[in-house]
């Protein structure tokens, strides 16, 4: 079975992507792998920090998410 966690932390951990935040991290753990939009959501509500985002943008943050789960 897929984990994003698992995926996201190999993807940060990757040389280079050291500076890049934790949503878009998360968005290339998802990207194109069919995970359910209830794993996707609880994923980021795990991975992706509070004060990262603006509360009133997170619905429009998981529909990106969503959108590149495909």
């Amino acid at each position: 079975m897929k984990s994003i966690e698992r995926r996201f932390k190999k993807i940060a951990s990757k040389k280079g992507n050291e500076f890049l935040g934790d949503f878009i991290i998360l968005g290339r753990a998802v990207e194109a792998q069919g995970f359910s939009r209830d794993r996707v959501a609880r994923a980021f509500n795990k991975l992706v920090p509070k004060d990262d985002y603006d509360p009133k943008d997170k619905k429009e943050l998981l529909a990106h998410l969503f959108g590149l789960n495909g």
